[in-house]
C-alpha cells in the first residue's frame, strides 16, 4: 500500500513544469504607442480601411485575378513552403508521441547449450531449445515538465511555419501582380513606340523630299534618318522585356516558358485602381504581416527551449511494466518460466555547469529572438512608411507629367492648324507630333511607376492572409 500511494503522489505532481510560461515581453516593440498609430496619409490615395484578403482584386481585372489563384495553386516555391509545413507538423506529432507510454513486444527461439559456470555448475550442460517471448510497457512521468517544454517549442516553430508559409504567399502574389503591370506597361510602351517609328518615318520623309526640292540641305536629311533608326532602335529591346515578363509570369505561375499566359499578352494598359487603397493602421498592418507573426513565434519557441534546457536540470522519472517466458520450448507460457516487474526508475545527471552554461544559452537566445521581433517591427513600419512615400510621390510625378502631355497635345494642335494655314512648315508640324509621342510616352512610365508603387505597398502590407 505504501508503494502504492507513493506512486500516486508521484502521478499528481505530474502536471508540473520548470521554468515561466511564455508571454510577450512588455517591452517588445510592438506595445508601444508609436507602433500602433495611424500610417501616413497619402492625400486621398488611401483609406484606413482594412485591407481585403485578395487585394488584386481592386483592381477589377479578371486576368490578373486568374493569375494570382493560378500562382497560388501551383507555384513551386509555394510547393516547397507546404512541404516544409508538412514536415513541421509532423515534428509536433513525433515530439508529442514522447508523452505516450511506449510498448516494446520481443521474442527468440535458439538452439543452444548455456555455460554450466553462469549456473556454478562444473558439469556441460545439454544442447536445448530455448525460446524468450515478452512485452514491456512503459511512461515517462512528465514530473517537471520535460515533454510538456519540448512540445511548445515544437507547436511555436510549427507556427513560425506557417506564417512564413503566408510570407511566401504574399510574394508570390506581389510578384505575379508586378508582372503582369509590366507587360501591360510595356505593350503600352511598344504602341507608342511604334507610333514614335512612324513619326520618325514620316519627318525622314518630308526631309528627303524638301532636299529633293532644294530647300533643305544633306545635312538634315541624314540627321532625320538617323533618328528614324535610334527610334526603330528601341523596338527589339522593348519586344523582350515584354516577353521576358511573359515567361517570369509562365514561372510564377508553375509552368514552362512556352506555356506563358497568352491572355496576359493582351494587355495594353497599365491596371488602375478605382478607388482610394485601403491600408488600415499600424496595429492592423503588424496583425496582418506574417514576417512579424513568423518573428513572435519564434520568440516563444526561444522561450520553450530555454524551459526544456530549465528541465533538464531535474530527473526524468518513469515506471514500466513487463513480463514474458523464458525457458524450453517445450516449457514456454508455464508457470515455472514465467517472468513479471513493475517499478519505476529516475534518471538524474547532477546539475553540471555544461547543464547549467545550456540555461545561460537558452536566455541569451531569447533576448537575440526579441531583438529579431523587435527589428521585425521595426522593418515592417518602415517599408510600409516607405512605400506610401513612393506611391504619393508617383502618383503627384504622373498627375505633373499628364498636365505636361496635356499642353503637349495642345501644342501639337496649334502647330497642325499653323502648318495647315501655311504659317508654319511640314517639319514643324511632324515635329510637335513626335514630341506630343514623347510626352505620352512619359506620362505612361509615371503610370506604370505608380503601378509598381501600388504593388510595393500591397506586398509592404502584407497582403491580406
Amino acid at each position: 500500500m505504501k508503494r502504492l500511494a507513493a506512486f500516486a503522489s508521484v502521478l499528481a505532481l505530474a502536471g508540473c513544469t520548470v521554468g515561466p510560461d511564455y508571454h510577450l515581453p512588455d517591452q517588445a516593440e510592438i506595445n508601444r504607442p508609436a507602433s500602433k498609430g495611424a500610417l501616413s496619409g497619402t492625400g486621398g490615395l488611401t483609406a484606413a480601411d482594412p485591407l481585403p484578403a485578395r487585394w488584386w482584386a481592386l483592381y477589377d481585372d479578371p486576368v490578373l485575378a486568374r493569375l494570382e489563384e493560378q500562382a497560388l495553386a501551383a507555384n513551386t516555391d509555394l510547393r516547397v513552403a507546404g512541404a516544409n509545413l508538412a514536415r513541421s507538423a509532423a515534428m509536433v506529432r513525433a515530439v508529442q508521441g514522447a508523452g505516450d507510454p511506449q510498448l516494446a513486444v520481443d521474442a527468440a527461439v535458439q538452439r543452444a547449450r548455456i555455460s554450466g559456470e553462469s549456473f556454478l555448475k562444473f558439469e556441460t550442460i545439454p544442447v536445448a531449445t530455448l525460446g524468450e517471448g515478452g512485452a514491456e510497457l512503459s511512461y515517462q512521468v512528465d514530473l517537471f515538465g520535460q515533454i510538456k517544454r519540448r512540445v511548445e517549442e515544437a507547436r511555436a516553430d510549427h507556427e513560425a511555419t506557417e506564417a512564413l508559409v503566408e510570407v511566401v504567399q504574399v510574394s508570390v502574389a506581389a510578384e505575379v501582380a508586378r508582372a503582369y503591370v509590366a507587360v501591360c506597361g510595356g505593350n503600352e510602351a511598344l504602341d507608342l513606340a511604334e507610333e514614335a517609328v512612324a513619326a520618325q518615318e514620316r519627318m525622314a520623309d518630308a526631309a528627303r523630299r524638301l532636299h529633293a526640292a532644294g530647300k533643305i540641305g544633306a545635312v538634315e536629311v541624314t540627321r532625320a534618318e538617323a533618328a528614324l533608326l535610334d527610334t526603330q532602335a528601341q523596338l527589339p529591346a522593348a519586344h523582350a522585356r515584354v516577353q521576358a515578363e511573359l515567361y517570369r509570369l509562365a514561372f510564377l505561375t508553375g509552368r514552362a516558358p512556352a506555356e506563358y499566359p497568352r491572355e496576359a499578352e493582351q494587355c495594353h494598359t497599365v491596371p488602375q485602381l478605382a478607388r482610394p487603397l485601403p491600408v488600415g493602421d499600424a496595429a492592423m498592418l503588424l496583425a496582418r504581416r506574417p514576417d512579424v507573426r513568423a518573428a513572435e513565434r519564434l520568440l516563444a519557441a526561444s522561450s520553450a527551449a530555454t524551459n526544456v534546457a530549465r528541465a533538464d536540470l531535474y530527473p526524468h522519472v518513469g515506471i514500466g511494466l513487463g513480463g514474458g517466458t523464458t525457458g524450453l520450448v517445450g516449457d514456454l507460457l508455464t508457470a515455472m518460466s514465467g517472468r513479471w516487474a513493475f517499478g519505476g526508475m529516475i534518471s538524474w545527471a547532477f546539475p553540471s555547469r555544461t547543464a547549467r552554461a545550456k540555461v545561460a544559452a537558452g536566455k541569451a537566445g531569447e533576448q537575440r529572438a526579441l531583438a529579431d521581433f523587435d527589428g521585425t517591427v521595426l522593418r515592417a513600419l518602415r517599408e510600409t512608411e516607405t512605400a506610401l512615400t513612393w506611391y504619393r510621390e508617383n502618383h503627384n510625378r504622373a498627375v505633373t507629367l499628364g498636365e505636361a502631355r496635356a499642353q503637349a497635345e495642345l501644342l501639337a494642335a496649334q502647330q497642325r492648324r499653323l502648318h495647315q494655314a501655311g504659317k508654319a512648315d511640314l517639319q514643324a508640324d511632324l515635329g510637335g507630333q513626335a514630341r506630343l509621342i514623347e510626352a505620352r510616352d512619359r506620362e505612361r512610365a509615371a503610370r506604370d511607376a505608380v503601378a509598381q508603387s501600388q504593388v510595393d505597398l500591397f506586398l509592404a502590407l502584407g497582403g491580406g492572409w
